[in-house]
């Protein structure tokens, strides 16, 4: 099975140009092909997740990663799917996020001689002038057609598109160029959120050398009701342990719905597709709980190490089969030897306010150490520790400091 047929067997694939010729160029000989991320965070997310886990795929199949940390690109910021103008970054702070990232990606793909790369688009922007820019990349682009590309159009009919963000497809597109024409790139990979980016950097290749050029975007994670995934309680789906524990990613993953079970599995592990497609036929009932709890695993032993997974495995067996607690639950340190059930929903992260947490026992949704609390005046003491629960998923051991 060649690598394309098995991201279209996994329903990886969402859009692809020249495609036949894409297959066959897959087939016969090593690819060399990039994914820009825009250093936007010190950590990337689930959605970038999904980037890295196609590139170890390619890689795998004998293809050639390229990284691209868009250290110039982030200055501008990508308008697609935001509704206002994204937050301004220092090229230090951009800098540091990008080496951030780099290390995260190690874990993914073995990056040196003759096997993958990570590569800076400041590092080529940097030399650019403006007028000859303008002159010999933007006169390839039509402002009109420009307009019809959804990440335009929204921003454009609604609260309006800068100057400075119009000019990032221009920018993403010559990343292309450059990469083409340098290194030989013949395909960029990414999100279907940037179809119109990557189909423009594909053109720009083929109108200015000539040459092969290719564009394929991935299916987006969403659940099967449509709603975008990676986003939690506590904010998005992060891979650093420190913006988001090792235990409540692996909740993460155990918690999914039964209907987005198998479609996580193809998109997002190395489960063997015929196994995937063979539990799919027969996935029924409780099997889904431990379905569940293997995407978990894998996908915390992928981000975190094998370690890291069993002990999130094991600590989430303790909380929910026996009800009891395990060293590895979510902890905060609460110096109070009694603090109102209001201020500890929030210290312990499990509410953003106390409007928010008293809403939560107003719904008779929090429990202490298994006994609900419906009092939003209520004094809890603490002598050791206590396990803070807010609805049938969330805990933490609030311990005393």
């Amino acid at each position: 099975m060649t690598i394309f047929q098995e991201l279209k067997r996994r329903g990886l694939i969402a859009q692809v140009s020249h495609e036949k010729e894409l297959e066959e160029l897959l087939d016969k000989e090593q690819v060399k092909f990039y994914i820009g991320f825009d250093a936007t965070a010190d950590s990337l997310h689930i959605g970038g997740l999904l980037q890295l886990i196609t590139m170890k795929r390619f890689q795998l199949a004998g293809h050639y990663p390229l990284a691209l940390l868009g250290t110039a690109t982030t200055l501008i910021g990508d308008p697609t799917g935001k509704t206002d103008l994204r937050k301004m970054l220092t090229p230090e702070q951009i800098a540091h996020n990008a080496e951030c990232f780099k290390e995260q990606m190690s874990r993914f793909i073995e990056f040196g001689d003759g096997k993958a790369e990570i590569v800076r688009n400041g590092d080529w922007f940097a030399d650019i002038k403006y007028l000859e820019f303008l002159r010999d990349v933007g006169r390839h682009f039509s402002v009109n057609k420009m307009l019809t590309a959804e990440c335009f159009r929204s921003r454009f009919e609604g609260k309006g598109l800068s100057f400075l963000e119009f000019n990032y497809m221009l920018l993403q597109s010559y990343d292309f160029l450059h990469l083409y024409k340098t290194k030989n790139v013949k395909l960029q990979l990414g999100g279907d959120d940037q179809w119109s980016n990557i189909l423009a950097g594909a053109d720009l290749v083929r109108r200015v050398e000539q040459g092969e050029a290719f564009a394929m975007t991935f299916t987006l994670l969403l659940t099967s009701d449509g709603k975008k995934m990676g986003k939690t309680e506590k904010g998005a789906l992060w891979l650093s342990k420190d913006k988001c524990s090792v235990y409540d990613f692996f909740q993460y993953f155990r918690n999914v719905d039964d209907a987005d079970v198998i479609n996580l599995m193809k998109l997002m592990t190395f489960i063997p597709i015929e196994e995937i497609e063979e539990l799919e036929k027969t996935l029924s009932g409780a099997e889904f709980n431990a379905a569940k709890e293997r995407l978990a695993h894998e996908m915390t032993a992928m981000v975190h190490g094998k370690d890291e997974a069993d002990k999130a495995r094991e600590a989430a067996r303790s909380v929910f089969g026996a009800g009891g607690v395990d060293d590895n639950m979510p902890t905060v340190t609460v110096e109070e030897s009694e603090i109102g059930i209001l201020d500890l929903l929030v210290s312990a992260g499990l509410c953003g306010s106390k409007r928010e947490a008293r809403t939560a026992v107003e719904q008779n949704a929090v429990s202490i150490d298994r006994e609900k609390v419906s009092d939003v005046n209520a004094i809890i003491k603490i002598s050791d520790f206590v396990v803070v629960q807010k609805g049938k998923k969330n805990f933490v051991k609030a311990v005393r400091g």
